[in-house]
């Protein structure tokens, strides 16, 4: 068996394979130390829109300026698409991104190749194997495939006679040890040569699966240092090695590994967060991307709840097994059921004259509980809780929802209420009506979300962002109070976006709609006024 360590290309969707010169050199140094076979140094690309640091290119310049010390093989992989797509010929794609072997610190070739893409890559290998390049064929999203289509395509790529070493990749991450040992027994009925297989760890059976693998005979395994690779990761090399060892299967070194991890990647893995987590595990059983995962637990705007919302809704999908931006997006807004803009006049003088307290789930609502409770039965205000607020249904008067991963994330809590819920109803399918509308009065009041305007009309509003309190806050303006008491407004962090939108909706607020007194009650870090839910009446 061979160990393929592909830490700088996998490990690069999490830092645009942008790696700084020191940890480079030390990961090469560390890896020859360990004796570990080949050694995977980035991607082979045309040029690509944006920055992407050196290894998303790995091209044979910049090879020339970085010492590979002696040991392992080193490779590149390429993306079947980068060739097919190229609007070039095979052979004049492939010469303009690879030097015959001879002249090449490269030694290995992957082409990586989703299903429907196998049988246009003949072509592909017989030309790098004629460049003299060893071959390696990876069969992404290996999966859940039938096992028929398994053994059709390991049987095309057998006979090209150009192939050193067929991968199968488990691309979503849910693979099981059933499922290794199934596809091996797929692929061993038309392929006789060397097998790999390329682990995702969502489910935290990378490592295990690996081992499987080795005892059924697979030949090649792939692992990066910590797990560092697209979504939840890979096996760890680590504990690839330590466990090999541990099982006298293989004697890799392992000090040499283990002290880069502690000095180099641990360090950056805290930075990027790369790993395994119940997130990454659900989004394995249910099919959708790592990327999509990835994406979502990056972006600072959504929390837990909201992430595990837009996975509710991307395994509606049968086509989020390949990472879409535009799936992605719709994934966060949700909306759009009905481009036109519905809307009514229930809102008009629902709270006129009186105050609106408005509840936000920030982290010290459950700290001055007592004490909002205390605030809203002695002054009675209109109560307008911001989503779902167990902690106070009894004391709201309407709870206000926009069509967003959040509310994807909270749904079955709304049958169990009994008030009334603010809502723009066109942006609801009916569906998602069902589970707001069985024990609940619906108040429809359109929203449009457009850059920098903030306005408050009689049946809809227009809001700067598509985040449920900038809704709520013109939906409570609609209603004429006398003024705005908000409580669990805490605010952010101070570089989190949403801090700053926020805080731009509030300026916002201020220049439309000067007249009515806002302020917050309980602590918070936004450029609000500021009053106390504990202050006298007099």
């Amino acid at each position: 068996m061979k160990i393929l360590d592909c830490t700088l290309r996998d490990g690069g969707y999490y830092n645009s394979w942008d790696f700084s010169p020191e940890v480079v050199n030390a990961y090469l140094h560390a890896v020859a130390e360990s004796g570990i076979e080949y050694v995977e140094l980035g991607l082979r690309n045309f040029k690509k829109n944006g920055y992407f640091g050196a290894f998303a290119y790995t091209t044979e310049s910049f090879l020339k300026t970085i010492e590979l010390p002696s040991g392992p093989t080193y490779g590149v992989m390429v993306d079947a698409k980068t060739i097919l797509a190229s609007g070039l010929s095979v052979n004049e794609a492939i010469d303009n991104l690879f030097v015959p072997k001879s002249d090449s610190k490269v030694g290995l070739v992957r082409v990586a190749a989703h299903f429907s893409e196998v049988y246009g890559c003949k072509e592909i290998t017989q030309k790098l194997k004629s460049m003299g390049y060893i071959v390696g064929f990876n069969l992404m999203q290996s999966g859940g495939k039938a096992s028929e289509l398994i053994s059709e395509l390991a049987a095309e790529i057998s006979s090209w006679d150009t192939v050193d070493a067929l991968y199968f990749a488990d691309s979503l991450g849910n693979m099981d040890g059933d499922e290794v040992v199934r596809i091996i027994t797929a692929l061993r009925k038309e392929w006789n040569g060397d097998l790999g297989i390329h682990t995702h760890d969502n489910m935290s059976l990378g490592l295990t699966n690996s081992i499987t693998s080795i005892r059924n005979g697979v030949e090649w395994i792939d692992s990066t240092i910590t797990g560092m690779g697209r979504g939840a990761g890979n096996t760890q090399t680590e504990r690839l090695i330590s466990e090999l060892k541990f099982k006298g299967i293989a004697d890799y070194q392992c000090n040499p590994i283990y002290e880069l991890v502690i000095r180099y990647f641990e360090p950056m893995q805290k930075q990027y967060g790369w790993g395994t987590n119940l997130l990454y595990f659900i989004g394995a059983q249910n099919n959708v991307h790592p990327t999509y995962i990835q994406k979502l637990l990056s972006d600072s705007h959504y929390g837990v709840d909201e992430v595990v919302g837009a996975i509710d809704f991307l395994k509606e999908f049968d086509d989020t097994a390949s990472f879409d931006e535009s799936l992605y997006s719709k994934a966060l807004s949700i909306n759009s059921v009905d481009e036109k803009v519905s809307g009514s006049s229930d809102l008009i003088g629902l709270a006129e004259g009186k105050e609106i307290l408005v509840v936000a789930n920030g982290p010290s609502l459950e700290t001055y509980e007592t004490g909002i409770k205390n605030y809203i039965e002695e002054h009675k205000p209109y109560v307008l809780a911001v989503n779902a607020l167990p902690l106070l249904n009894e004391y709201v008067d309407s709870y206000v929802i926009s069509h967003n991963s959040k509310f994807l994330s909270q749904k079955q809590l709304y049958s169990s209420f009994n008030t009334s819920v603010i809502l723009p109803i066109h942006r609801f399918s009916e569906e998602d009506l069902s589970f707001v509308q069985s024990n609940n009065r619906l108040l429809d009041y359109g929203v449009i979300v457009k850059d920098g305007i903030f306005q408050s009309n009689d049946e809809n509003c227009v809001v700067p962002y598509d985040l449920t309190a900038c809704y709520a806050l013109a939906a409570a303006l609609a209603m004429k109070p006398k003024s705005i008491s908000l409580v669990g407004f805490d605010g952010y962090e101070k570089f989190d976006p949403r801090q700053a939108e926020v805080n731009e909706l509030f300026k916002l607020m201020h220049v439309t709609c000067s007249s009515t007194k806002v302020r917050a009650l309980t602590p918070s870090s936004y450029a609000i006024a500021k009053g106390s839910i504990y202050e006298p009446t007099v």
